[in-house]
């Protein structure tokens, strides 16, 4: 009997998604809009129509369920989207970032400030505060010796500072590492 009902319905679903389906679509489409989601909406109404074992209908009786169901899919899915809307403040806090552009900006301005430095006085600059390297690390890197490191890094830390009203774009240099 249970087979009988089973092979009953799923002959109904066969047809009406093959003779139907293209109409069932549209009418999802129509109510939201969105392809994706259209196809969402059908498959949730052919679901809820065919979820359980359902004998006797014919096809036309059936698209009408169907078609009820994605009108019921579409309408509640628009309410919890209002309820979320409505409590989504509650649930969800704001990451505080700088806004892209700012950083943007920012780094504009320190590509722009080191390419006026000298080679030596980027290298150095550039080593000592991108690469965390030691003074003497640096010399050796370069050839040269550490006073000279030191003055490099004084005039380019000079002229940056000089140029760069905010000063955030450097930071002072770590204890320890001199």
């Amino acid at each position: 009997m249970v087979q009988q009902a089973r092979e009953g319905w799923e002959a109904v679903l066969a047809t009406l998604v093959a003779e139907r389906g293209d109409a069932l679509l549209r009418h999802a489409y129509v109510l939201c809009g969105n392809p994706d989601d259209a196809a969402d909406l059908v498959q949730a109404g052919l679901v809820a129509t065919f979820g359980r074992l359902r004998n006797g209908f014919a096809i036309e009786k059936a698209e009408a369920y169907v078609r009820r169901a994605i009108t019921s899919a579409y309408i509640d899915r628009g309410r919890r989207a209002t309820r979320w809307r409505a409590t989504a403040h509650l649930h969800v806090s704001p990451e505080l970032v700088d806004a892209p552009d700012t950083t943007t900006d920012r780094r504009l301005d320190l590509k722009a400030e080191l390419d006026s430095l000298s080679p030596r006085e980027r290298a150095c600059v550039v080593l000592r505060y991108y690469g965390d390297q030691k003074v003497d690390d640096i010399a050796a890197d370069l050839g040269i010796s550490a006073g000279a490191v030191k003055r490099y890094l004084s005039d380019g830390l000079a002229k940056l500072a000089a140029s760069l009203s905010d000063g955030s774009a450097l930071t002072e240099p770590r204890r320890g590492h001199a």
